[in-house]
C-alpha cells in the first residue's frame, strides 16, 4: 500500500494541542486509510482511540476531528462534505456533523486527511492553515462576534481562495446546540459548535494550492465523467433537487406539528396567507447555490422582505429549518422562518436541536406543565412567533429561561420531570418524533447518533424521491418489505458518503450517496430484459470499489466497501457502548396516551424483537447490542472489543455530563 499511499489520500495528519499549543503533523496510518478511508470513518475511528470513557464533552480531555472524504478535492461532483465528530455535549454519545460549503475542498488541498484538536487554550485562538504553513493565532479581537462578522473579518485578513469554520456566540456560551459553521451557512451539528467554544477555539482558516494525486487519473477522470451525466440527466435532481432543493419535503415528507401532536400530509400545509408550500418560497428567492464541486445547486439565495431584519440576505433555507423551527413550533410565519433561520447561521445554532427543543417547551407551556414563572414572563403561545424569536436569542447568551433550552432537548425534560420526559420523543438525546414499530422506528433507534433521518432511513425506506433506481432496488430486494434488510443498504450508503465526501442529496438519493450505483441498476434491466448476464456480477458498490481504486491504486472489491461501512458502525457502536448505551437506549419512543395503554406494549414488545434480529443481521448481540468477538475478528478491528472488556463496566447513559447553571460564560453582542 506504501506506493500508492499518497494517491487519493494527502496522508498526513494535523494534530493541535491547543494546551500546549503543539503543532504536529504526522503520517496518516496506513491501516486505518484502508479500513475507514476517511470523513466519517476516520474520524469516528479517532474518536474511539483517544477519547476515553466518562469524558467531560466541554473538557479538555475531549477531542474534535475535522475530515474531508478520501474521494473530496478529486474532480468528483458533489463531493466536497466536511465530517466534524466530536463527544456530543448536547446527547453525550458520539455525535457527528456533516457540512457543505468549500472547507472539505480546500483542506485537501492543503494536503491534511484530517485535522485532530484537543486540549485547552486559555485564550481565544484562530488556526490559519496556509498549504504548509500552520499557526496559532490570538482571536480575541473576534471572541464575542457572530459567525457572519468573524468568516467576513478573516477572509478580508487572509485574502480570497480561503475557507473558514467557526463558531458564533453560541458556541462560545457553550451552547449545547451549536454548531460548526462553514463558510457563514452550512452547519455540522450536534453540538460540536459548543466543544469549540470550550477549548477557546474560534475559527480555522485554510487556504490550499495542491492538487491530489490519483493513481489512475485517465479512468478516474472517465468515472467521474459518467458519474456527472448520469446526474445532469437525472429528473430528480433538474427537477426536485436544482428548483425546490429540500423544500419538496414540505409536501412530501409529513413534517411535525406542534411538537408532533399530528403530521402534516401535503395538502395540510399551509397554502395561504402563509405559504410554505416548495414553490411559495420562490417568492423570496432571489439566487441559487451550490457547495463546492457541486453543479446542481440546491440551495437557495434569500432576501427577507419585511419584519426587524428586512432586506438580510441568507442561504440554505432547509426543510428542517421550515419544519423544526416552523410547524413544530407551532410557527406557519414564512417571514418569521426565514428570519429564525438567518438568526441561527449568524449566532451558529442547529436548527433542528434548536426546533425540537423549544417545541417540547411550548407544548410543555401550553399544557400547563410549566408556566409564565418558569419562562420568566415570556409566553410561549404556540403561533407567537416573536417570542420565539426572543427566546432564541436568551438561548444563544443563555439569560433566564434560554439557560434550560441551552441544555438540549434530553436535559430540559429531565428539569422538568417524568411529565415533561413523556412528551420528549428522543433516542439518545435526539428527535424525530414518535413513529410505530416498523422501519422508521428502528432506523432512529439503532443510529449511532441517536435519532436521525441521515443515518440510512431515507434510503431504506425509499421514500424521499421518484429516482430510476428505487425500482431495481426493491425488484433486487434491497429495499423490501424486511426494514432490517433495507435497513443494513441504507446505513452502509449513508456511511460510505460520509467517508468518501459524497453529498447525500436534497433529497436524499441513492445516486447521490452512492456514486455510479445506478450501473448496477442499467445491469439489472439489461439481465431482466435477456440482454446480457450481468445483474449478478455489477454489485450496488462495484462502481464505487472501481473509483476507488482507481483514486488509491488499492484494489477494492464491492465487499469491501460493505465491510468498510459494517466496520464503521461497529466502532461508532463500541464507542456507544462506553458511554453508557445500552440496548434499552435503542428505544421506540411513544406518545404518553399510547405507551400506558396495552398496544403499547404491545408496540414495544415489536420493537425489540425487530431490534434483536438486527443485532444478529450485524454479528451482534441479540440481547445487548455488543459487537461479537468473531464480528469484530472478520472486519479486523478485534481491538476494538479488547479495549471494549477491559474499559468496562460502564456507567448507564442518563444524557451529556452537565454543569451547574451559573457556570457558564455569557458574552457576545446580540445580533
Amino acid at each position: 500500500m506504501s506506493r500508492n499511499f499518497k494517491t487519493g489520500w494527502c496522508g498526513t495528519i494535523l494534530d493541535i494541542n491547543l494546551t500546549t499549543g503543539s503543532i504536529t503533523k504526522s503520517q496518516l496510518d496506513q491501516n486505518d486509510a484502508r479500513l475507514f478511508l476517511g470523513g466519517r470513518g476516520l474520524n469516528s475511528k479517532t474518536l474511539f482511540d483517544r477519547v476515553p470513557p466518562g469524558a467531560d464533552p466541554l473538557g479538555p480531555d475531549n477531542i474534535l476531528c475535522i475530515a474531508p472524504g478520501v474521494l473530496t478535492a478529486t474532480l468528483l461532483g458533489l463531493s466536497s462534505r466536511l465530517q466534524v465528530t466530536t463527544l456530543s455535549p448536547y446527547s453525550g454519545i458520539l455525535g457527528d456533523g456533516n457540512a457543505g460549503g468549500a472547507f472539505a475542498y480546500v483542506m485537501k488541498r492543503a494536503g491534511y486527511d484530517q485535522i485532530i484538536i484537543s486540549g485547552k487554550a486559555e485564550t481565544p485562538h484562530y488556526l490559519w492553515i496556509d498549504d504548509d504553513t500552520v499557526s496559532l493565532l490570538p482571536a480575541d479581537d473576534l471572541w464575542g462576534t457572530s459567525v457572519w462578522e468573524t468568516t467576513d473579518r478573516l477572509m478580508q485578513r487572509h485574502g480570497k481562495n480561503t475557507s473558514v469554520a467557526c463558531i458564533g456566540q453560541a458556541g462560545e456560551n457553550l451552547v449545547r446546540l451549536a454548531s460548526t459553521m462553514v463558510d457563514k451557512y452550512a452547519s455540522a451539528a450536534r453540538g460540536s459548535g459548543a466543544v469549540w467554544g470550550s477549548k477557546y477555539l474560534k475559527a480555522i482558516v485554510v487556504r490550499g494550492s495542491q492538487k491530489v494525486a490519483l493513481h489512475d487519473r485517465e479512468r478516474y477522470l472517465a468515472l467521474a465523467k459518467a458519474d456527472r451525466k448520469y446526474l445532469a440527466k437525472d429528473s430528480v435532481q433538474q427537477e426536485v433537487s436544482a428548483v425546490y432543493g429540500s423544500h419538496y419535503g414540505m409536501v412530501n415528507w409529513f413534517p411535525g406539528y406542534r411538537n408532533f401532536e399530528k403530521v402534516l400530509p401535503g395538502d395540510a400545509v399551509p397554502e395561504a396567507p402563509e405559504a410554505l408550500r416548495p414553490q411559495a418560497w420562490k417568492q423570496y428567492e432571489i439566487g441559487r447555490i451550490g457547495c463546492q464541486s457541486c453543479h446542481i445547486k440546491c440551495k437557495n439565495v434569500y432576501k427577507i422582505p419585511s419584519g426587524n431584519r428586512k432586506g438580510e440576505r441568507g442561504e440554505a433555507l432547509e426543510y428542517e429549518a421550515i419544519y423544526c423551527m416552523g410547524t413544530n413550533c407551532g410557527i406557519e410565519d414564512p417571514v418569521a422562518i426565514l428570519e429564525m433561520e438567518n438568526l441561527a447561521d449568524i449566532y451558529g445554532v442547529d436548527v433542528i436541536a434548536l426546533g425540537n427543543t423549544i417545541a417540547l417547551a411550548k407544548d410543555l407551556y401550553n399544557r400547563g406543565i410549566i408556566t409564565d414563572a418558569d419562562t420568566d414572563g415570556l409566553k410561549l403561545t404556540w403561533e407567537d412567533a416573536e417570542a420565539q424569536i426572543e427566546l432564541i436569542h436568551k438561548t444563544v447568551f443563555r439569560e433566564g429561561f434560554g439557560n434550560l433550552i441551552a441544555e438540549g432537548l434530553y436535559s430540559l425534560a429531565k428539569h422538568f420531570g417524568p411529565k415533561a420526559m413523556a412528551l420528549c420523543y428522543h433516542v439518545k438525546g435526539l428527535s424525530r418524533g414518535p413513529h410505530p414499530p416498523g422501519l422508521y422506528a428502528l432506523s432512529h433507534a439503532v443510529s449511532s447518533r441517536g435519532a436521525d433521518h441521515l443515518r440510512g432511513r431515507s434510503w431504506s425506506a425509499g421514500d424521499n424521491s421518484s429516482e430510476d433506481i428505487l425500482t431495481t432496488l426493491v425488484d433486487r430486494q434491497i429495499i423490501s418489505d424486511d426494514p432490517i434488510q433495507s435497513i443494513t443498504a441504507g446505513e452502509r450508503a449513508t456511511a460510505i458518503a460520509d467517508t468518501i465526501g459524497r453529498c447525500k442529496g436534497a433529497v436524499n438519493t441513492w445516486a447521490c450517496a452512492v456514486p455510479l450505483v445506478w450501473k448496477s441498476g442499467e445491469a439489472w434491466k439489461s439481465d431482466q430484459a435477456g440482454k446480457s448476464e450481468q445483474a449478478g456480477k455489477v454489485g450496488l458498490w462495484d462502481g464505487l470499489a472501481e473509483l476507488l481504486t482507481a483514486a488509491t491504486g488499492i484494489d477494492f472489491t464491492g465487499d469491501d466497501i460493505a465491510d468498510i461501512a459494517d466496520r464503521i458502525h461497529a466502532v461508532e457502536r463500541a464507542f456507544n457502548i462506553r458511554q453508557g448505551i445500552t440496548i434499552e437506549h435503542d428505544r421506540l419512543p411513544q406518545k404518553p396516551e399510547v405507551k400506558k395503554g396495552p398496544e403499547g406494549e404491545k408496540q414495544q414488545m415489536e420493537h425489540f424483537k425487530m431490534l434483536s434480529a438486527y443485532y444478529k443481521k450485524h454479528g451482534y448481540d441479540p440481547d445487548t447490542g455488543i459487537p461479537l468477538p468473531e464480528t469484530l475478528q472478520r472486519l479486523a478491528i478485534s481491538e476494538i472489543g479488547i479495549r471494549l472488556a477491559e474499559d468496562g463496566p460502564y456507567p448507564l447513559w442518563d444524557g451529556p455530563l452537565l454543569w451547574d447553571p451559573d457556570s457558564y460564560p455569557t458574552g457576545g453582542t446580540r445580533e
